[in-house]
């Protein structure tokens, strides 16, 4: 597996943790390629979305196109079961998580301060997606909505924060790309920390290639203690303009960014 790390520039841009200690992490980034246009799609027009409520819509199949057109109008793709298979969410409030406001406990930081979990970019995105289907409770990530972000990933718009212990996959989660915009879907941890990682390395590598809005949809009562916020669909829609207009790369530059050979953790996902 090849890849670059960043390396002094994880120290310039890595969160803090409550004490105000720099928590920076060594991110193995294994991205292939970025950015290739996926079949087009246009949104049929006029959808309404009456402030102040939740809109969730019978949409087109889950495309690659079909993704990235709804993201870009403020949808995500949220199957809800027999009918509604490919049903498309446009919540108000819309949930981020601000880039300066991730919050690391103290023991959340020694946590990463320690090493024991290593972190890639982009090393096992599929294992990643599946990984936080599996829930008890069952799951909104349906085969045909794993088969468009895996083809989304290998088209270089969906990107995998993966987080390993001695070899084995234990957390991660996974989102689109689409210029400063990351929308974060969903994550998960087979060892404890292991998704808050995840999270700390999602804030630091993407203000290390200058993004500048992280959605995370809608906001529940884990991603609010980690400093996630409301915003309403109006604000949410305006940033999310800017934000796709601009050009970002997913490749690290600089001399910060050092090729290496194998990675020291990762092996074959599980």
């Amino acid at each position: 597996m090849t890849g670059e790390r960043e390396g002094e520039r994880g120290r310039g841009v890595a969160v803090l943790d409550s004490g105000g200690r720099a928590c920076p992490l060594s991110i193995r980034v294994c991205t292939r390629g970025e950015g290739r246009p996926p079949r087009p799609w246009e949104w049929p027009p006029g959808i309404p979305e009456p402030s102040g409520r939740t809109v969730l819509i019978v949409g087109p199949p889950y495309t690659p196109g079909a993704v990235l057109a709804g993201y870009r109008l403020g949808f995500f793709p949220w199957p809800q079961g027999e009918g509604l298979e490919f049903a498309w969410c446009s919540p108000d409030p819309r949930a981020i998580l601000p880039l300066d406001g991730l919050y690391v406990s103290r023991r959340l930081g020694r946590t990463i301060r320690g090493g024991r979990l290593t972190v890639t970019v982009d090393a096992a995105f599929e294992a990643v997606m599946r990984g936080c289907a599996e829930r008890p409770e069952g799951t909104w990530i349906t085969e045909p909505l794993i088969a468009a972000y895996v083809e989304l990933h290998k088209l270089g718009w969906a990107h995998s924060f993966e987080v390993w212990r001695e070899g084995e996959l234990a957390g991660g989660l996974y989102g689109v790309g689409i210029g400063a915009l990351f929308g974060a879907e969903s994550m998960f941890s087979r060892v404890r920390d292991a998704s808050k990682v995840a999270m700390a390395a999602m804030v630091q590598h993407c203000r290390a290639i200058g993004v500048e809005l992280i959605d995370i949809q809608v906001l529940n009562d884990h991603t609010r203690r980690m400093g996630g916020i409301e915003i309403a669909r109006r604000e949410y829609r305006a940033r999310l303009a800017r934000a796709v207009r601009r050009q970002v790369s997913w490749l690290p530059t600089g001399a910060e960014a050092v090729a290496v050979g194998a990675p020291d953790g990762p092996g074959q996902a599980r």
